[in-house]
């Protein structure tokens, strides 16, 4: 998960579709350019993207929740990569990533005037002042968040299921409404996630739940690398090819003929399993017998 720090909320307000335009491609880029750095995962990978722009508070809170296979094709597509640490790649690395080419999206879109700042972002539109705000930002921890998925495939589908098509709000989530006030329940994540109850004003409730209405025609789940769209089919099926046979390996030696019943090893009297027959000449060569 890709989080932006609260303090550019502002700009996402005046600029929806660059704001989370920018959020899904320096999210993706900073996870394909990791994986692809041989000193981390050295593959390509794929990556479906889910845009989420709210807390359980209803306020604004930009994120972006990402599903990544624990793995990749490596760069000739050959063979299928496995990740070498715990889980994908190290969070703080990937943070460090996704937050320079934030701000150095930020800053494009500035140089090009093509950043709106007006409203609460009105104060940005002086230059120093923006330069200020991501200068501090830059030396700040960014929020990404990484775990591997708990079950099989069943169970992804189903965390991403509740990702995909969800709105600000759910109706189970509403408690009361007397005419001039909503009451709702949320999670309070700041202190280890409690159920607490919150109470709004009907006009304040609407204003929070408008805040995440997307502009028309706006795509909120998006695919990357191998799951991209013009590669997909033929990727994700060369994927699975190597996948199959890249399985388990068998845990004990195939033996390729029985050995006598009575052979014994001396140390620990297990039975010797008979792996191959050498004769003489062979023998000679492995260096076993002196051919003088």
């Amino acid at each position: 998960m890709f989080t932006v720090p609260h303090e550019l909320n502002v700009l996402a307000l005046a600029n929806q579709r660059l704001f989370y335009d920018l959020l899904f491609t320096a999210s993706s880029q900073a996870s394909l350019e990791l994986a692809a750095d041989p000193k981390h995962l050295g593959a390509k990978i794929g990556i479906i993207s889910v845009l989420h722009t709210w807390g359980q508070n209803l306020l604004l809170h930009p994120h972006v929740h990402c599903v990544i296979p624990a793995g990749g094709l490596s760069p000739d597509h050959s063979r299928w990569v496995r990740p070498r640490y715990a889980f994908f790649v190290p969070v703080k690395a990937l943070s460090r990533v996704f937050r320079g080419k934030f701000c150095a999206g930020l800053k494009r879109l500035y140089r090009r005037n093509k950043l709106r700042c007006a409203g609460p972002a009105s104060a940005l539109a002086d230059t120093k002042q923006f330069h200020r705000l991501l200068h501090r930002l830059h030396r700040e921890d960014w929020v990404v968040y990484a775990k591997p998925a708990f079950g099989g495939p069943t169970q992804v589908l189903r965390y991403l299921g509740r990702y995909t098509h969800r709105v600000a709000i759910s109706n189970h989530r509403l408690l009361a409404f007397d005419g001039e006030r909503v009451t709702f329940r949320w999670k309070d994540y700041a202190h280890g996630g409690k159920q607490r109850k919150m109470t709004l004003m009907a006009i304040e409730f609407l204003r929070r739940f408008f805040l995440h209405v997307l502009p028309q025609g706006f795509v909120r789940i998006r695919h990357f690398g191998f799951l991209a769209n013009r590669f997909r089919a033929g990727r994700l099926s060369l994927c699975q090819l190597l996948l199959a046979s890249d399985g388990p390996r068998p845990s004990t030696p195939q033996r390729s003929s029985e050995a006598p019943s009575n052979w014994k090893c001396p140390y620990c009297g297990t039975a010797m399993i008979l792996m191959q027959r050498l004769t003489a000449a062979e023998l000679s060569l492995c260096g076993y017998f002196d051919s003088s």
